[in-house]
């Protein structure tokens, strides 16, 4: 599974499977927590993280989702 990107001791991940569906998400990883995050909201929407790198990963999910978007739909990745 290609890492897209670490920061803040956050490792963002986006699958291209068969199995993998809408709507367009990221998946985060934080010591020993695990999300999915919506691209086009930044919200959560499977698994959790601590509030703060909740509020990280959101933030950081509108700043790159054109980017974001743009990866899901070509299935080609970049790192940002």
């Amino acid at each position: 599974m290609p890492i897209i990107s670490r920061f803040d001791g956050l490792t963002i991940k986006m699958y291209f499977s068969q199995s993998e569906h809408d709507p367009p998400h990221i998946h985060v990883q934080y010591a020993e927590h695990a999300a999915v995050v919506e691209i086009k909201t930044g919200n959560i929407l499977d698994g959790s993280l601590p509030k703060k790198q909740a509020k990280r990963i959101k933030e950081w999910t509108n700043n790159n989702k054109d980017e974001l978007l743009e990866m899901w739909e070509t299935k080609e990745i970049h790192k940002l």
